[in-house]
């Protein structure tokens, strides 16, 4: 499992480090209509704005999967009720004299 998370990892960590090293140019970032004005380095801005939507998707994902989650434990509470009555009824039917007809 460890090779599989390297073979995956390694290739994508290699492209991010030739984008950094080729896009060091400098640009300024302004956020309109606020005077806010920052000078930094193209694979930065880049690398933020990815790591964002990263987040704001993952967020998103998390959010979907609430009602789906919650159905899964009420699913897992009714499992556990069941199984708990069915081995008290058969406590109870072993408890019972076995009749013969």
């Amino acid at each position: 499992m460890k090779l599989v998370h390297w073979l995956v990892t390694a290739p994508i960590a290699l492209v991010l480090v030739v984008f950094a090293v080729s896009n060091r140019a400098e640009v300024t970032v302004t956020l309109w209509p606020l005077p806010f004005e920052l000078q930094t380095w193209l694979f930065l801005v880049v690398l933020v704005a990815l790591f964002v939507g990263f987040l704001i998707g993952g967020f998103a994902a998390w959010i979907s999967s609430l009602r789906r989650r919650r159905e899964a434990r009420q699913q897992a509470r009714r499992i556990e009720m069941l199984e708990r009555e069915m081995a008290g009824l058969r406590a109870g039917t072993a408890a019972l004299p076995a009749t013969h007809d």
